[in-house]
């Protein structure tokens, strides 16, 4: 596949990424490609933008390049889901597990790439639906986790899980976190939950401290269905967040119901990456 019309995305109206941004276009731009650039792309760089181009999105470009921190790649990856289009990200310098070529191996990596040097990672993704009463409040799809956690009380929550309609039991705590395997190396990680190779078909279901010593987490089958059905909130709303952002609040007659999504996320991986060399620069392994 040779990438000939590129969209490039910048965190929200960041103006520290555009610098870069400006040399990305510039750079491919001598090398023949049409670039245009997103909406999440600060306003101050001059060029075309997406939205004006007059096509819809998969008309206008083949490719996205995202240039920030994961949560720029989360919702741009999310956004080009839907339209098939895979997506690479520039990583400015944090931890990034989505952020694939290092901002000073700029120039080398996307030569890399528009040599066709790369690779297509099929990502599983999460349908996250929040039901009250039987009626779909809301839903959305995640393609790190869906997390339900406890609102503003030093209390703790209780709920209960179900997966594929069996019960697997009532739990205490601050909350539960469902996480694909791209999402082992997020939040999941931190409650202590393991890490999943990315392509793997599989869910991380990782309680966020619970009140016991048996509880753990545990992986599950890709194709199961689980349910968090909200019992107690301690007297506060509580919270589900679908990759690290607000659904909406829930007062604890609500059903949390997570299936796999029927879309999936194209992560474009250039040959030099090593997903085992990540997890050593990133996590600190050896």
């Amino acid at each position: 596949m040779d990438f000939r019309s590129i969209g490039l995305f910048g965190r929200y109206q960041d103006v520290a990424v555009k610098a870069i941004l400006a040399d990305i276009q510039t750079h491919l731009e001598h090398r023949g490609r049409s670039v245009f650039l997103g909406d999440t792309t600060h306003q101050d760089i001059e060029g075309l933008r997406i939205e004006h181009s007059g096509k819809p999105l998969s008309e206008t470009i083949e490719l996205g390049i995202v240039v920030g921190g994961d949560g720029t790649m989360l919702h741009v990856a999310r956004s080009l889901a839907r339209f098939e289009l895979p997506v690479i990200g520039i990583n400015m310098g944090r931890l990034g597990f989505l952020t694939d070529i290092p901002a000073e191996r700029l120039h080398d990596d996307l030569d890399e790439l528009l040599g066709g040097e790369f690779e297509i990672e099929q990502r599983m993704m999460l349908q996250a639906r929040l039901l009250r009463s039987g009626e779909i409040l809301d839903e959305r799809i995640a393609l790190n986790d869906v997390v339900l956690s406890k609102g503003a009380t030093g209390k703790m929550i209780e709920f209960d899980t179900r997966v594929n309609g069996e019960a697997v039991g009532r739990s205490r705590g601050d909350g539960i976190i469902i996480a694909t395997p791209t999402g082992s190396t997020a939040y999941a990680l931190s409650a202590g939950g393991p890490i999943l190779h990315p392509l793997l078909p599989a869910m991380v279901l990782a309680p966020v401290c619970p009140h016991t010593l048996g509880q753990r987490p545990v992986v599950l089958d890709a194709a199961s269905t689980i349910e968090i059905e909200l019992i107690d909130l301690a007297g506060e709303h509580g919270n589900i967040f679908i990759d690290g952002l607000d659904l909406q609040p829930v007062i604890g007659s609500e059903i949390l119901q997570v299936t796999q999504a029927e879309l999936v996320a194209r992560l474009v991986r250039i040959n030099s990456h090593n997903h085992y060399e990540a997890l050593h620069s990133k996590l600190g392994w050896g």
